[in-house]
């Protein structure tokens, strides 16, 4: 076996999947972007999750929007909800695993609050629980999936945000996801900063 041909071809796979995907989800997640900096400048959060290596994405946006980017600025309200791990045990033993999410966006989320909803597949019952919750609080809903979009995608609302890689590769897509959460980082810092 050739580890460095394997390597290379990874790299190159990466490199497509985003090329093939910058043209249609571009203006997605410029409208994504407009979406959460309007959440965050009327007062209100955005709320973070998924599971497996999206729980891992879900917590890295939350951070930097606590944190910082790559601009310093005032912090941030987001909230990761994979983190609470007496939470998601608590929920996942008394009630069900598909709740550990959906519970947590009808204790926290208001109105005019964002649902960041992550899952490779579109298929996660923990993430499609949480849109629902989401809807019922009159909270917008940004979601990152792939393939086809699975029952995420077809469960939105006409003013949530789709952003669907067009890979069936989970690492390709998650690969993706990740470069779409640091566009939706620097794009709300350019926003509020007033970066050209």
């Amino acid at each position: 076996m050739d580890l460095i041909a394997r390597v290379a071809q990874h790299f190159a796979d990466s490199v497509q999947t985003k090329q093939q995907a910058v043209e249609a989800l571009s203006p997605p997640i410029a409208a994504a972007i407009e979406t959460l900096t309007a959440c965050l400048v009327n007062g209100g959060k955005i709320l973070a999750c998924g599971n497996g290596g999206s729980a891992a994405d879900a917590q890295h946006f939350a951070a930097e929007l606590i944190g910082r980017f790559e601009a310093e600025r005032q912090e941030l309200a987001a909230i990761a909800l994979t983190t609470d791990t007496s939470i998601l045990t608590a929920v996942a033993n008394d009630y069900a695993f598909n709740q550990v999410f959906s519970r947590q966006v009808r204790g926290l989320g208001h109105a005019g609050d964002v649902l960041l909803a992550i899952s490779t597949s579109g298929n996660s019952a923990n993430v499609i629980e949480a849109i629902k919750a989401a809807h019922e609080h009159d909270m917008h809903v940004v979601a990152l999936t792939g393939r086809d979009g699975g029952q995420i995608g077809e469960m939105l609302h006409n003013d949530d945000i789709h952003l669907c890689v067009p890979a069936e590769r989970t690492a390709r897509i998650q690969e993706t996801h990740l470069l779409i959460i640091h566009c939706l980082c620097d794009g709300i810092d350019a926003l509020l900063l007033g970066v050209e």
